[in-house]
């Protein structure tokens, strides 16, 4: 991480790098095996594709970097440039399908919003809206944009790109703020060099939003202890509202505030880094107290309304999903180095000597969430991303070691162009083949055909632990039609207990679904999902399926347990 000695070595220093980048990029594919991610693992995203090709664009790409380095770089315009950058790239994958089942949870609590208005929601929020240990805040966000824009992806899938981008914007924001401009820019580009994250951004998740809940709590809290004032203090109170209730793991993350608290109290000598006292500074204890009184009113109230749901959550949570958690992990190896570019990892982990070296108390803000990770074991790609933000604003702190600027805008640059060239032309091509594209393609199919009802018909699948249930509420986030179907939820088996899918054994079927009058309802189309393309059919189904003729199948099986198979019948 030192400095190159001259500038007349300059070439030499970019030479290496580039060898680096494509030698790390090589030694991955190498040893894909060690990926044991469960999305979008090395081990099966390079099936079916030509690494030569991959590797082409790889180089491609570096040298367009070298080419541009000459080019100044306009200062004033980074939040924006973050932003647009950011948005065009998360926009891209917008083509991928939802290829998490948990969508079918915030979907329906959602649609209870846009059917039955925002007073159900929250009267019902935990009693008639199933909601098995989710929060409020995403479901009512994505209920709203359905109620007043329309129920359709491309609204919920702008949303939460825009989520991603303010997210890059706030980690520049903050490293501007906590040292300087460069720092933020830099921090905001190592964000974009983690791929597993753009595939992350289309999803109707909460993921990416508590990532930006949490991200906007610290810029506003830096922002209220440095600045006060009512505006601000609202401002960061009303953040951590929003983070509070986006997801139950953000409460421990909350923490960080305790942490910017601590910073602010604490002065530093600046003619000898390594003292300190404290300040009892009564502004900063004041704007404190302050933002953690009016926090507490607005979520008591909250919590005081739905006490006994939260309660009842919290035990839920307690006894399955933390011993869950040791089970459903994945390894730091797959996160830091697969899934994150690993020069991002190394100039995090030199960042920890770099601020030990200079005393600098500030760093304890960025690296707090991180040291929670690791202490706490927190082994799953989904959960770790939240601290994304403080990770990048980390490897840019290490790579500000590096004075000479073209140097380090060419590391930066080849970091950006290896997660492009992973998250576009590898993990999107695999996420399109996995069998989730069924779901996509047949409601887009579903909306071409002159049928307004849709009856759907789930079979069950053998050697999966997905409840086949789920896939009806995805397949009606893809498509306009009225979807029909009648579902008894079946008595839970001891294994289910355990399993990480148990909520979709525990779904209940949304009355909005069951047909007003069973006996006489004869729809226009029918939809099997099942998990071949010549399903067997039980006689209720093969009842309802005669004198119709099958239109499409949509029949992609991708390398997952469960795969949807859809048949659609006219």
């Amino acid at each position: 991480m030192s400095a190159p000695p001259s500038s007349k070595n300059k070439n030499a220093y970019i030479l290496i790098i580039s060898l680096l980048t494509l030698s790390v990029f090589l030694s991955l594919y190498t040893f894909r095996i060690l990926d044991d991610n469960r999305l979008t693992s090395w081990k099966w995203v390079f099936i079916g594709l030509d690494i030569s090709k991959i590797v082409l664009i790889l180089v491609t790409g570096m040298l367009a970097s070298y080419a541009l380095l000459r080019i100044p770089f306009p200062k004033q315009y980074s939040s924006v440039l973050l932003f647009v950058l950011s948005f065009g790239l998360g926009a891209v994958l917008w083509r991928e399908p939802e290829v998490i089942v948990d969508i079918s949870r915030y979907f329906t609590q959602a649609k209870h919003l846009e059917l039955y208005g925002i007073k159900y929601f929250i009267t019902q929020w935990g009693r008639d809206i199933n909601i098995w240990t989710d929060l409020p805040i995403m479901s009512f966000f994505y209920g709203l944009i359905f109620k007043f824009f329309g129920e359709s992806r491309i609204y919920i899938q702008v949303f939460t790109t825009l989520l991603f981008s303010m997210t890059v914007v706030l980690t520049c924001l903050i490293g501007k703020t906590l040292w300087n401009e460069s720092l933020g820019f830099y921090a905001g580009l190592m964000l974009l060099g983690m791929p597993y994250l753009f595939t992350q951004v289309p999803l109707m998740l909460v993921d990416v939003p508590v990532m930006f809940f949490l991200t906007l709590v610290i810029f506003a809290f830096i922002k209220a202890m440095e600045r006060g004032g009512a505006n601000m203090i609202l401002f960061a109170s009303v953040s951590i509202f929003l983070a509070f209730f986006s997801k139950y793991s953000a409460w421990l993350m909350l923490s960080v505030t305790g942490v910017v608290f601590f910073v602010y109290l604490v002065s530093q000598s600046t003619e000898n880094p390594g003292v300190f006292r404290l300040a009892m500074n009564r502004d900063v204890l004041y704007r404190g107290l302050l933002v953690a009184l009016v926090s507490s009113i607005f979520i008591g109230a909250v919590v005081l309304y739905k006490f006994d749901v939260i309660s009842e959550q919290i035990i839920f949570l307690r006894k399955y999903q933390m011993p869950g958690l040791k089970r459903w992990g994945e390894s730091f190896l797959s996160t830091f180095c697969y899934q994150v570019h690993p020069f991002i990892t190394i100039a995090a982990l030199y960042s920890v000597y770099a601020a030990l070296r200079k005393k600098d108390l500030k760093y304890l803000i960025i690296s707090w969430l991180l040291l929670l990770v690791v202490l706490l074991q927190i082994r799953r790609s989904r959960y770790v991303m939240v601290v994304f933000p403080m990770l990048a604003l980390m490897a840019s702190y290490g790579l500000h070691c590096i004075t000479d600027r073209q140097v380090k805008r060419f590391i930066a640059s080849c970091v950006l162009v290896s997660s492009i060239v992973i998250a576009v032309f590898v993990f999107l091509p695999s996420l399109q083949r996995m069998s989730a594209m069924n779901m996509k393609n047949a409601g887009l199919f579903l909306d071409t055909l002159d049928a307004e009802n849709i009856e759907v018909f789930t079979l069950p699948q053998k050697r999966t632990a997905v409840n086949p249930v789920v896939a009806v509420p995805i397949l009606d986030y893809f498509t306009d039609k009225n979807i029909f179907y009648d579902y008894k939820k079946p008595i839970l088996e001891e294994w289910v207990k355990t399993s990480s899918l148990r909520f979709t054994w525990e779904y209940e079927v949304p009355e909005y679904y069951v047909p007003a009058d069973k006996k006489n309802f004869i729809a226009d189309a029918v939809v099997v999902i099942s998990n071949r393309a010549d399903p067997v059919l039980p006689d209720n189904v093969r009842i309802k399926t005669e004198g119709r003729s099958i239109v499409a199948a949509f029949t992609y099986r991708g390398v997952f347990r469960y795969k949807p198979i859809v048949t659609i019948y006219k």
